[in-house]
């Protein structure tokens, strides 16, 4: 089926507990094509991004659009975060944008922690402030954990690297955690009202890839990471603006649409979901995707419209384990 399409990538559907969708949304999802399941990891990006080698080396990727110099290298992201202890241990609270750093917060930290990181060979530096790098060198046996944006809430320990080559970078963690609590700077940030940098995550471990191929047209994201490998790519990428634009304004091909961070399923229909449906119904656009963070995917054609026996797709809340598709 050709002409213009979107793929829509929203969260797993148990962020949305017992909402429900308006009736004419409902109806179209009910009638729906249900996709074979995806990853419920940043694998499941591989539909709408050939990466070769296979991975989801975010740090190089990031690099190589902040500064233009991944290339030789491999690289760690060592973003600043704010941990908060608790009785059970600490949870990462904030990191990225929600910590409004600026570049003079950058400026005061980087110098207190650059002969910790140069001492191990791994320069640490920040061409953006919220987006702090390790530079290692080629071949360097880098551990595999979870972004921040993945872990936000959870408790920290759970996503510490173990085994003989954890420790190593759980002792650099700790030293660098008594850097950051004794910087002064932290002090002027908490009396500005802001929330202190009082430790490093460390994630997004890679080299830049030889081959990255963008399976869509446009990108809409306020995802950095994301944003970086849709770029890479080759599509046009852009912030996400307040709600859907027609047909017409996304110039055909595909426009994958990044709404992940939707929480209230009202506001998601009326923005996104049912202007989707409307250019579809009118025939402007021939298809829909919609790719859950649980791996639940459905697509949508005009077609579908005429599948009157099947019932509404009545809860969307539903857990990975029930079906959501009522046949009639």
């Amino acid at each position: 089926m050709s002409g213009p399409s979107a793929i829509v990538l929203l969260p797993p559907r148990a962020r949305f507990g017992g909402q429900r969708l308006p009736p004419v949304s409902a109806r179209w999802l009910g009638r729906a094509d249900h996709l074979p399941k995806g990853s419920a990891s940043g694998e499941r990006m591989r539909d709408w991004l050939d990466i070769l080698p296979r991975g989801w080396p975010a740090a190089a990727v990031t690099r190589q659009r902040d500064a233009g110099d991944a290339a030789g290298s491999t690289w760690m992201r060592a973003d600043p975060v704010y941990i908060q202890p608790d009785i059970n241990g600490a949870r990462l609270l904030a990191h990225g944008e929600s910590l409004a750093l600026t570049a003079g917060d950058a400026a005061a930290f980087l110098p207190a922690l650059r002969p910790l990181f140069g001492d191990v060979g791994m320069p640490i530096d920040a061409p953006d402030p919220a987006r702090w790098y390790l530079q290692a060198p080629p071949g360097s046996k880098l551990p595999a954990m979870a972004s921040p944006a993945e872990a936000v809430g959870m408790d920290v320990f759970d996503h510490l690297p173990e085994g003989p080559d954890g420790r190593r970078w759980r002792a650099l963690l700790s030293e660098a955690q008594v850097v950051l609590h004794n910087h002064p700077r932290n002090a002027q940030r908490q009396a500005e009202g802001l929330a202190p940098v009082n430790s490093l995550w460390f994630w997004g471990a890679g080299t830049l890839p030889d081959h990255v191929t963008a399976r869509v047209e446009r990108a809409l994201t306020d995802d950095d990471t994301l944003a970086a490998f849709f770029s890479l790519g080759g599509a046009s990428v852009d912030g996400l603006p307040q709600r859907m634009p027609t047909a017409a304004d996304a110039a055909g091909g595909t426009t994958l649409v990044d709404v992940r961070h939707a929480r209230d399923l009202t506001a998601l229909d009326r923005d996104w979901l049912s202007p989707l449906l409307a250019e579809m119904a009118a025939g402007r656009l021939a298809r829909i995707t919609l790719d859950f963070a649980d791996g639940h995917r459905v697509r949508l054609a005009r077609p579908h419209r005429w599948r009157f026996w099947r019932r509404p797709w009545s809860n969307p809340g539903l857990g990975a384990g029930a079906s959501v598709e009522a046949t009639g």
